[in-house]
């Protein structure tokens, strides 16, 4: 059993060949396989060049570099760039330029780091395969005919298939973990307000996270201190000190979750690492959970009432997709919306309406806010007795393309077990730990308390270096 992520190809790093020959290294591997893997909507080709160029001088005159010089990475396309179209995968907002950058990105260009290009997604971020976009589904490159997961499923395919180092995914209920965990990679979904929002387009706000997806876990860390900290922009982030990385004892205690219903190889690969851990001196201790049943449906209820607010402001005026049938400003809104948004989208914005409506608000927004804090002060208390949470990030391996579009409800319970960490904000990290036995990628995934990441990387580095 071993962490390493699995993939089809790696790019060249920086050090072994000049920033211009990982570029069009990257590029050659894109025009190879992105048609195939619909992973990416844009390529930034003349850019990523340029920057390339720019860097491979610095070097030359022997100028010091930034942190991030030459490693590639690619956003979702609900991360704005300037000068380039931003849709959320949607067709309402087709054509849309963006006018500014969103803060993760001002601050990856300001350590070095080259985009080189805008990843497909589920449709406003909703979604566990990566099959709601209005640009086609992403296969996923380990496994031809299987999803790559959602809703970052473009970014995580980016990272496996070696189109860039590291690539950028936003986490609302597992949008980053789960793919990453379908892909083989590393996957972090930050402590909420620890990233700065400011540039992403919201799907639920009081979940939503930016944060990176890598092979490497050295890249990741990278990534995560240069885009964390403060935003005057964004009165979520916490003025929180981001803590550099550095190796430290890893943590001992631990509460293992492990629900029933995990697909058999799924529950071997957590059995085994259970037993690996407990036999190097982790003092390993399985808790029950006694929230299962309720996590699915406060999920759901809280983020599509946030949803359907959000998405209010695509009305057909301002910006984005506008009917050409419509004859009154009634007809405007009707005609665009309908037109615009996807099923997945429309389904969640009338169920949000639904349980924000007079008569329904208590029943169960206010319901499902009240789980919430039962989740969080549960976690809390967890998390005085053990220094990390362990759980599987997919009860399932990856399942193939078309399997659950069908049925709805299955499709939201593929999310059962990343959602946990998005109610209550904690910070989570998914883990590669192996793979079945038809290859197909499984991962573990590490709770901590808020602001700890290194504790995770931690973790992460000592279940490494126990070959796990």
């Amino acid at each position: 059993m071993s962490s390493a992520a699995v993939t089809k190809a790696t790019l060249p790093r920086p050090g072994q060949a000049s920033y211009g020959e990982i570029v069009h290294a990257a590029l050659a591997r894109i025009a190879a396989e992105n048609a195939r893997l619909n992973a990416l909507l844009d390529v930034y080709a003349e850019e990523a060049l340029a920057q390339a160029e720019a860097l491979d001088k610095q070097a030359a005159a022997g100028q010091p570099l930034p942190r991030l010089a030459g490693l590639l990475y690619v956003h979702k396309d609900n991360i704005a760039v300037a000068g380039h179209r931003l849709s959320a995968a949607s067709r309402i907002l087709e054509g849309f330029v963006s006018p500014y950058d969103a803060t993760v990105i001002e601050r990856l260009k300001a350590a070095g780091a080259i985009c080189i290009g805008r990843a497909n997604c589920d449709e406003f971020a909703m979604g566990s395969s990566n099959e709601n976009s209005a640009y086609g589904p992403v296969q996923n490159p380990l496994a031809e005919g299987y999803v790559p997961g959602g809703s970052s499923g473009g970014s995580a395919a980016a990272v496996a298939a070696g189109f860039c180092h590291v690539a950028l995914g936003s986490d609302t209920g597992g949008s980053i973990r789960q793919p990453a965990a379908f892909c083989g990679l590393y996957g972090l979904k930050p402590t909420y307000g620890r990233v700065s929002r400011y540039g992403l387009i919201a799907y639920a706000s009081s979940f939503d996270q930016i944060g990176p997806i890598a092979a490497s876990l050295d890249d990741l860390i990278a990534f995560y201190e240069v885009m964390a900290g403060w935003d005057s922009r964004d009165a979520t982030t916490a003025a929180y000190p981001v803590k550099p990385y550095t190796s430290q004892e890893p943590p001992k205690r631990w509460a293992w979750l492990q629900p029933v219903g995990l697909h058999p190889a799924v529950e071997a690969h957590m059995q085994a690492i259970y037993e690996i851990l407990q036999k190097k001196g982790f003092v390993v201790e399985k808790v029950d959970f006694p929230y299962w049943e309720y996590l699915i449906p406060a999920y759901y209820i809280l983020t599509t009432a946030e949803a359907s607010s959000n998405l209010a402001r695509y009305d057909g005026v301002r910006y984005g997709h506008r009917s050409a049938q419509a004859h009154t400003l009634e007809e405007l809104y009707a005609r665009s919306r309908r037109e615009g948004f996807g099923p997945e989208v429309k389904r969640r914005i009338l169920l949000g309406t639904f349980v924000l409506s007079a008569g329904y608000y208590d029943a169960y927004y206010t319901q499902a806010q009240k789980v919430r804090r039962i989740l969080y002060d549960f976690t809390e208390s967890l998390l005085g007795q053990y220094a990390i949470i362990a759980l599987p990030t997919s009860a399932t391996p990856p399942f193939r393309l078309g399997e659950k579009t069908q049925d709805p409800i299955q499709m939201y319970l593929s999310d059962l077990l990343t959602v946990y960490a998005n109610l209550t904000g904690h910070p989570a990290l998914q883990v590669p730990v192996g793979q079945t036995a038809e290859g197909l990628p499984i991962g573990l995934q590490l709770m901590g308390p808020l602001y700890e990441e290194n504790r995770l990387f931690t973790a992460a580095y000592a279940m490494a270096a126990l070959g796990v």
